[in-house]
């Protein structure tokens, strides 16, 4: 099987596991969004939340898969499982003991760090977020072991353990929501608790399957290993560089803080809606194909470097392109479907489609990092991500602050979307210098194709919302129906216009359904 029918495969399992993730993700914010809605205790939830899953980005997903595969899979390589294996077992234990004495770090001075994330909080709302974080704190350890678990198994060509994850997680915040805060003094610790229990969960369930592939975390390596200080060199500076989008949403909190009550609230729930698409094609792509480019770049195979890394671009520019025309052209439509309701108004509902209008811009770029970003993790190249993440955070900050005035929290959104514009030009550039031979023509005019497609597909939708087809209010079945056909017309009009103009990614995306 090539490398492009493999990440194919891969992004097929990851996809569908990813889907199942957010749509229980999308319940898990529709259950919040109805109890809490979009206030003071919402606000301390999501600060709160905001810090192990930035923390989750930086040490887990962001860096420390990107970082260990390639040299996992040297190891493999070069030395055989039994070595790679011990070199894992080694991370393992490395990793867990420096993950206790961060969270111990981290529930200390969370006063500290609530008042540096979210500067504009006082008095109850401070004193709650602060209870809030050293609740989850712990759930660092947890996920981050999840993450490393998640490298081993991808690199042993197992997929869907680690992508099924966070469905734990959400069924776990949902329960909480659910079972255990209308039982707690300050209902919302039935969310901490969910959260910190659902990373638990997670990471037993990694366990039998790393069993299955011959790998015990009770095994007889020690606490070091050579292949870690590898990993430490490729993870340090990595930190900024896979982890700008997370970074710069935190950047955002900080800001919204300072904006009336609610705006936190609105940026998180419009985030989560851009997180569907961008973790179901964009995420499960660029961990589909870390393997396959970290194999090519160990062997020196340059043009099957160039040849994934272009059908990479090409698959999720097709993808994510409509989506994010979707997302603009419906905002109103899905925020008014899946949120409004019970202590989520009319307001909340507006504020939050005018976020995810913003946000929704950016979602091409937020989803090409992804993959750029893996082509250098895989040439063993993480300076160049962190020098151009540096770049986009300090425009971030810049641009939020010029931007919050006249736009308000829609202006924090816009400028998190400028930010990894930016970032990825800069990424897309320095590539271009280093590497010769990537086909930059094919991909543009590639995605050019998808653009016009789009301009198609959201002509459509346009025609829909004018004439009222799609209105966004009514009872919920009408919403829900007009919504579903609105965009079952889209997908239809943008595959008819991608037969036409695009059929190369048309068969590509019916590939990877087809081989999972």
């Amino acid at each position: 099987m090539n490398e492009n029918k493999k990440i194919t495969r891969a992004a097929g399992v990851i996809g569908i596991a990813t889907l199942a993730s957010r749509i229980l993700g999308l319940v898990r914010d529709i259950v919040i969004a109805r109890f809490f809605g979009a206030g003071t205790v919402s606000d301390a939830f999501f600060v709160a939340f905001r810090i192990p899953n930035l923390l989750r980005r930086l040490f887990a997903e962001g860096t420390l898969s990107m970082a260990f595969v390639p040299v996992f899979t040297d190891y493999m390589a070069k030395g055989g499982k039994k070595e790679a294996f011990k070199m894992a077992g080694a991370t393992v234990r490395m990793l867990s003991l420096i993950l206790v004495v961060i969270t111990l770090i981290g529930i200390t001075i969370a006063p500290g760090l609530i008042r540096v994330i979210a500067p504009g909080f006082t008095g109850a709302q401070f004193t709650l977020t602060v209870t809030l974080t050293r609740i989850m704190f712990p759930y660092i350890i947890f996920i981050c072991l999840v993450a490393l678990c998640m490298g081993i198994l991808n690199v042993l060509g197992h997929f869907a353990a680690p992508a099924l994850a966070p469905v734990f997680l959400n069924l776990s915040i949902i329960t909480g929501a659910l079972l255990l805060a209308p039982h707690m003094r300050q209902p919302v610790y039935g969310l901490a608790a969910g959260v910190l229990i659902g990373g638990v969960i997670q990471l037993a369930l990694q366990l039998p399957f790393l069993a299955q592939k011959g790998f015990f975390l009770k095994n007889n390596a020690g606490i070091w290993h050579p292949g870690i200080a590898k990993v430490g060199r490729l993870m340090g500076p990595a930190v900024f560089g896979a982890a700008v989008y997370q970074i710069n949403i935190l950047v955002g909190t900080m800001l919204a803080s300072l904006l009336p009550k609610g705006s936190i609230s609105y940026l998180y729930y419009a985030d989560r809606l851009v997180q569907f698409p961008l973790g179901l094609f964009a995420i499960s792509t660029s961990v589909a194909v870390l393997p396959s480019l970290a194999r090519q770049a160990t062997a020196g195979d340059k043009q099957g470097l160039s040849d994934t890394f272009t059908f990479s671009m090409d698959f999720i520019l097709f993808i994510t392109t409509p989506a994010m025309f979707g997302l603009i052209l419906l905002r109103e439509p899905i925020v008014a479907l899946l949120f409004h309701g019970g202590a989520f108004d009319a307001n909340s509902t507006r504020q939050t489609a005018y976020a995810l209008l913003f946000y929704g811009v950016g979602l091409w770029a937020f989803s090409s990092v992804r993959i750029v970003v893996s082509f250098f993790y895989a040439i063993q190249d993480t300076v160049t991500p962190v020098k151009t993440a540096t770049i986009s955070i300090i425009a971030n900050i810049v641009l939020g602050i010029a931007l919050m005035g006249p736009l308000g929290h829609g202006g924090l959104a816009l400028a998190t979307s400028l930010a990894s514009m930016l970032n990825f030009f800069l990424l897309a550039i320095e590539l271009h210098s280093r590497i010769r031979g990537l086909k930059w023509k094919k991909i543009i005019e590639s995605a050019a194709r998808s653009v016009i497609c789009s301009i198609a597909m959201g002509a459509f939708l346009f025609w829909l919302i004018k004439s009222h087809h799609v209105s966004g209010q009514g009872p919920f079945f009408v919403q829900a129906l007009q919504l579903a056909s609105a965009i079952f017309g889209g997908v239809l009009v943008y595959g008819v216009s991608a037969f036409i103009f695009h059929k190369k990614a048309l068969f590509s995306v019916f590939s990877t359904f087809k081989r999972t």
